[in-house]
């Protein structure tokens, strides 16, 4: 409902929000992104405060929250958001809008309706834009996979312990302390 001045009461527009959180633009196509489940929030923010944690004791750099766009490529135009995302204080610029280019580690959290197909192209969009190191976690499993180029993969398993390497020199994070409730 609008009053005269054009506000809407917000009870209208809960009412009108379908769980899509942002739409981007990736390879010329606009792609909805549904909202995540709260054990997926959960996981991303114990990283996500872990990480920071380390990196501003160490000055090594910002991390980011969720929300936070990248640009990776240009004609068209590909935007990503990721779970977590850490840059490196060299490459830090305080942008106002969105960062140009891959942040130097992404985490992501696989949520259940993503399909391998999904997965994919994120890791090949990250790694394609600058990005040096992704770690997807995947909820179901309580595992994770630590990508440092297409080619260079680590499988983590609930009793090992996450990496930046030389990233984030120092920073280790076991898996299991993400799957506390």
């Amino acid at each position: 409902m609008r009053d005269g001045s054009g506000a809407v009461a917000a009870g209208d527009e809960r009412r009108k929000i379908d769980r899509v959180m942002a739409t981007i633009t990736a390879e010329a196509e606009v792609q909805r992104l549904p909202f995540s489940g709260g054990r997926h929030g959960a996981i991303a923010a114990r990283a996500g405060a872990h990480l920071a944690a380390y990196a501003q004791q160490h000055g090594d750099g910002v991390t980011l929250a969720a929300g936070t766009g990248f640009i990776l490529g240009h004609d068209p135009d590909k935007l990503r958001t990721a779970d977590v995302a850490f840059v490196r204080k060299d490459r830090w610029n305080d942008p106002e809008g969105f960062f140009e280019g891959g942040p130097d580690l992404v985490i992501e959290v696989i949520s259940p309706d993503e399909t391998y197909m999904d997965v994919d192209d994120k890791i090949h969009d990250w790694l394609s834009g600058d990005t040096r190191i992704l770690i997807l976690i995947d909820v179901r499993t309580q595992t994770a996979v630590i990508h440092r180029s297409l080619n260079g993969i680590s499988h983590i398993d609930i009793t090992g312990s996450l990496d930046a390497g030389d990233v984030i020199p120092g920073w280790t994070l076991p898996l299991r302390d993400l799957f506390v409730s």
